[in-house]
């Protein structure tokens, strides 16, 4: 052997950078999202479901006798979108569990040793791809209604002041509850676990919310369900949290779930 080859086998191999390696793990996390057929029959759901639920809800207030009025004008779409909560939930969760499921994390994680880099990833892209759903179904459930409502002149218009605001607010429901199902798959690790834990956190709380006041208004305003209710509704409740505390509590239930997740998943074996 040279000296000039000597000299080359002990160069160092240039590390990539950070931003680099950021980059093909999102770009990984997004082909495995896209090469499985759930995916595309999820989101279907997500999307089609509280579209079409909304529009039904909107003809029912219309229907009514003359005088009545719904409560909220907003809440036709809110409502029709927590029937698309558990299929992105369930999106979230098999995110993770499918690969421990198959075996697959062990190649996940000989590829990328970092865990928590990969709980980020698959986080950003479950996140960015529910969140852009929720806002183009909060968007057009919205115009839907409100076309069916202004038959008897009961729609509001999207320039009026808080109406902005509520509408990407419900959008923003698709994305909480995804992350919450990521985080959940990653701590259970399987599936049918995971769904049951997404369900349990979603609807046992708001049970609690049903109790006599002061105590249902006290517990109500912790509970995922309820805070979205308040950030998305144009006449919030008063007593719950004011809008913006309750975008703090409904941000909060993903981001402990996650946070769990990430102290978990580097303490124990794939």
């Amino acid at each position: 052997m040279t000296a000039t080859q000597t000299t080359a086998a002990a160069a160092p191999v240039a590390q990539p950078s950070l931003a680099v390696r950021a980059r093909d793990v999102l770009a990984c996390e997004w082909t495995k999202l896209w090469s499985v057929r759930s995916t595309y029959w999820t989101l279907l759901v997500a999307v089609a479901t509280p579209i079409g639920l909304s529009a039904i809800v909107a003809f029912t207030i219309t229907g009514q006798p003359a005088g009545a009025a719904p409560a909220d004008p907003l809440l036709p779409g809110f409502i029709s979108l927590e029937y698309a909560v558990l299929a992105v939930g369930v999106l979230g969760v098999l995110a993770f569990s499918t690969e421990y499921s198959t075996g697959l994390i062990r190649t996940t994680f000989a590829a990328v040793p970092r865990r928590r880099a990969v709980l980020a990833a698959k986080a950003a892209v479950i996140g960015a791809v529910t969140l852009v759903a929720g806002e183009l179904v909060a968007f057009v459930s919205f115009f839907l209604v409100q076309a069916v409502l202004s038959g008897r002149h009961l729609s509001v218009s999207l320039s009026r002041p808080g109406v902005q605001g509520a509408v990407l607010a419900t959008g923003l429901l698709l994305a909480v509850v995804a992350t919450m199902g990521l985080g959940l798959g990653a701590i259970v690790r399987h599936t049918a676990g995971g769904i049951a834990a997404l369900v349990g956190l979603i609807f046992l709380p708001a049970i609690l919310g049903l109790l006599p006041a002061p105590w249902g208004g006290r517990v109500g305003r912790f509970t995922l369900l309820d805070a979205a209710r308040q950030v998305t509704a144009l006449h919030p409740a008063t007593n719950l949290f004011a809008p913006a505390w309750s975008l703090l509590v409904l941000l909060a239930w993903p981001a402990v779930i996650l946070l769990a997740a990430a102290l978990l998943i580097t303490r124990r074996d794939a």
